[in-house]
């Protein structure tokens, strides 16, 4: 097995780690392997690999996304613990700043009259979030349109959504080695909270992992960034349930405030009823009382 060396990563963002494994210069070859995998290509120089991942678009103070070009192929892989059926649109947008760091770089007029030739888009969500989904999942842009006006629109904007939890995805896990270890070590993890907190489940995770396994050095050299990563995505979880909890709360403080006015008109009205019930039960009650005082002076007719 080939030594891994230590990397000193000194960053003002917290990366995942799939994105750690699979964007860091120093896992060209496992980088590659996934690269294959999804595409069910056959390339064997990492070398063709340029990195184009831009560092300063987080999601909620997380690096979400592990880009690169090969051959005339950008692609644009995302790593996911969440659900989010609006990664087309967050796609999008990132994809913009792509193409505009390419031209740049590339030296391109984007105003001239030649057609520039740019490299194809492949967008790939990574998922291992726990609400259960199909093996692959095409998000589109235009469902986020009203049904009656997708088909006027000049956009469209295709996402795969692949889940990675292990026991899915098969082949696409066996293709790619390092993929299906981190999917079982994920799946540890998950194993292992059940019993202790996140910092010993991820130790545990790592210390029981078998040796031939290809993240195992890797993992063991980056023990503690691991761990800071791994915190740092179990807390977004969390976040997420807050703002969930949130968001909950706002739609019925809403809701109160949209029945409020219904309420108080109703209210109003049973008080009105109340009202005159307890008018007309006064007026029989005197009636009741006029009629049993004649009864009492005349006896019954």
């Amino acid at each position: 097995m080939s030594e891994i060396k230590k990397v000193t990563v000194n960053r003002e963002y917290k990366d995942r780690l799939l994105n750690f494994i699979f964007g860091s210069e120093e896992n060209r070859k496992w980088t590659l392997s996934l690269y294959n995998a999804i595409n069910h290509s056959s390339y064997e120089d990492e070398n063709e690999i340029v990195f184009n991942t831009i560092k300063e678009v987080l999601y909620l103070g997380m690096h979400n996304d592990t880009s690169f070009l090969i051959s005339d192929m950008m692609s644009v892989y995302e790593a996911q613990s969440s659900y989010n059926p609006n990664m087309p649109l967050r796609q999008l947008q990132y994809l913009g700043h792509l193409y505009e760091s390419y031209i740049t770089t590339n030296k391109l007029n984007k105003y001239g009259s030649e057609l520039l030739q740019l490299p194809v888009p492949k967008l790939v969500v990574l998922y291992n979030g726990l609400k259960e989904t199909e093996d692959e999942v095409i998000l589109k842009l235009t469902d986020s349109f009203k049904e009656e006006l997708r088909e006027k629109s000049d956009v469209e904007v295709k996402v795969s959504m692949l889940n990675i939890n292990y026991g899915h995805n098969s082949e696409l896990l066996n293709a790619c080695r390092p993929l299906g270890e981190y999917a079982w070590f994920i799946e540890k993890i998950r194993e292992y909270l059940k019993e202790c907190a996140i910092e010993n489940a991820v130790s545990m995770a790592i210390s029981n992992m078998p040796e031939v396994f290809l993240l195992k050095p890797f993992l063991m050299i980056h023990r503690a960034e691991v761990n800071e990563m791994l915190l740092t995505e179990y807390n977004e979880a969390e976040v997420m349930e807050l703002f969930k909890e949130d968001g909950r709360r706002e739609g019925r403080e809403k809701e109160r405030k949209e029945l409020m006015p219904i309420i108080e008109e109703k209210d109003k009205q049973l008080s009105e009823k109340d009202k005159q019930l307890s008018e007309q039960d006064k007026q029989l009650s005197d009636m009741s009382a006029i009629i049993q005082k004649y009864k009492d002076k005349f006896g019954d007719l």
